[in-house]
C-alpha cells in the first residue's frame, strides 16, 4: 500500500519538471492547496444533502404551492399479481413475444395488457411536484455559486487576462475564497452522486452521470496540482447556463409560458456562448497553450486538458438536444424538457376498456 502510494503521488505524474512536492509546502506566509483538505467535502456533501432535504419539505413545496404546481391525478393500473411481478423482475416495456404470452396466462387481450404496462408506467414517473422541488434546489445552489464565484473573481488579474493564470505556477498561494468555492462545488457534485438513487431520471442519465464524475475528477485533480486560478474559471462559466436552466423548469412546471420561452431563449445564448464558444476557445486554449511556454509538458498537463475535452464532448450532446429544442421552439411543437421522458396519453377508449377490465374481467383483475 505504501509503495502504491508513493507511486500515485510521484512528481513527474502532478507537477511540472523541476518543481517537487517539498516546494509547496506551506512558508513564507505563502498557503498551498493540499489533498488532506480534500477530506472536509464528505461531511459538507452531507450536509447539503440535510440543507436539500429541508429546502425541499419547507421551502419549495410551499413555492410550488403559491405558484399553483399541482401532481397531475393518474388513475393506477389496476392489481394484477402476473403482470406485476413481469414489470418489476422483467422488463417494463415488454416485446410483442411477451405481450402475446402474458395474454394469454391472464386471459386477457393484447390490448388490454398492453394498456395495463402504459399505465402503469406513467404510474412510476415522478410528478411535477418533485421535479419542481429538486430543480429549485439546483437552481439555488447555482445562483449562490455564481454569484460567489464573481465575488471570488472579480479582483483577480487572471480574470481578465488569461496568462496570469499560469504566473508562477504552480508555486500560487491559496486564497480563503478560493478554497472556499471549490469545497462548495465538489461538495455538491458529491451530494448529488449520493442522492442519484432517488432523484428523477432522464433520458440523459448516463451523460449525467458522467459528467458528475469527469467534474469531480476534474475539479480534485486541479486542486491537488493547484490548477485552481483555471478551476474556478470553469466552474463560474459551467454554473451560468446553469441558473438559466433550472430557473426555465422551475417556470415550466408553474405553467408560466411567457416566462419560461424568455428564459429558454436566454439559456440557449448563454450555454451556447460559454460552453462553446468561452470554455474550448478560451479556456481549453489558455490550459493546452499558455503552460508551454513555462514548462514542458508532463502527465498531469494531459490528464487535466482530456478531462476538460471529454466535458466539451458532453457539452456537444447537450447543445444538440437544446438545438432539438429551439427546432420544436420555432415550431410551435416544443412541450417541455428534451431530456424528460413524456407521459404515455390515454385514449378514451382504452380508459373504458380498462374500467370495463377492473369491473368485471376476472382475468386482468385477479391475476389469473
Amino acid at each position: 500500500m505504501a509503495m502504491l502510494s508513493e507511486w500515485f503521488w510521484i512528481e513527474r505524474l502532478w507537477l511540472p519538471v523541476n518543481v517537487t512536492w517539498a516546494d509547496l509546502e506551506d512558508k513564507d506566509g505563502r498557503v498551498y492547496a493540499r489533498p488532506s483538505h480534500l477530506y472536509i467535502t464528505l461531511p459538507i456533501a452531507v450536509l447539503l444533502l440535510g440543507l436539500r432535504a429541508l429546502h425541499e419539505r419547507f421551502v419549495a413545496l410551499h413555492i410550488a404551492a403559491a405558484l399553483g404546481v399541482k401532481d397531475k391525478v393518474r388513475l393506477r393500473a389496476s392489481n394484477n399479481p402476473t403482470l406485476e411481478h413481469f414489470y418489476r423482475t422483467c422488463c417494463k416495456h415488454p416485446s410483442q413475444a411477451d405481450v402475446q404470452g402474458l395474454s394469454k396466462k391472464v386471459s386477457c387481450s393484447q390490448r388490454q395488457v398492453e394498456f395495463w404496462f402504459r399505465r402503469r408506467r406513467n404510474q412510476d414517473r415522478p410528478g411535477v411536484v418533485k421535479k419542481f422541488r429538486e430543480a429549485s434546489w439546483r437552481f439555488l445552489f447555482y445562483l449562490c455559486a455564481f454569484l460567489g464565484g464573481l465575488l471570488a473573481l472579480y479582483d483577480k488579474p487572471w480574470f481578465y487576462d488569461l496568462r496570469e493564470v499560469w504566473a508562477g505556477f504552480p508555486k500560487q498561494t491559496l486564497l480563503d475564497s478560493q478554497y472556499w468555492y471549490y469545497m462548495a462545488e465538489i461538495s455538491f457534485y458529491g451530494s448529488l452522486l449520493f442522492s442519484v438513487a432517488v432523484d428523477i431520471k432522464r433520458k440523459d442519465f448516463k451523460e449525467q452521470l458522467l459528467h458528475h464524475w469527469a467534474t469531480l475528477t476534474l475539479l480534485s485533480f486541479s486542486w491537488c496540482a493547484n490548477y485552481i486560478r483555471i478551476g474556478t474559471l470553469v466552474m463560474l462559466v459551467h454554473d451560468a447556463a446553469d441558473i438559466l436552466l433550472e430557473s426555465g423548469k422551475l417556470f415550466n412546471y408553474a405553467r408560466w409560458e411567457n416566462t419560461c420561452n424568455v428564459i429558454f431563449v436566454l439559456f440557449t445564448v448563454v450555454f451556447m456562448v460559454t460552453r462553446l464558444v468561452i470554455f474550448p476557445f478560451w479556456l481549453i486554449h489558455c490550459t493546452w497553450v499558455y503552460p508551454l511556454e513555462q514548462f514542458q509538458p508532463f502527465f498531469g498537463y494531459y490528464f487535466f486538458n482530456i478531462v476538460l475535452v471529454l466535458l466539451l464532448l458532453l457539452h456537444v450532446f447537450w447543445a444538440s438536444l437544446i438545438l432539438r429544442m429551439v427546432k420544436k421552439f420555432l415550431f410551435g411543437q416544443m412541450k417541455g424538457d428534451e431530456r424528460s421522458e413524456d407521459e404515455e396519453e390515454e385514449s378514451q377508449d382504452e380508459d373504458n376498456n380498462h374500467k370495463h377490465i377492473d369491473g368485471s374481467s376476472n382475468g386482468l383483475a385477479n391475476g389469473h
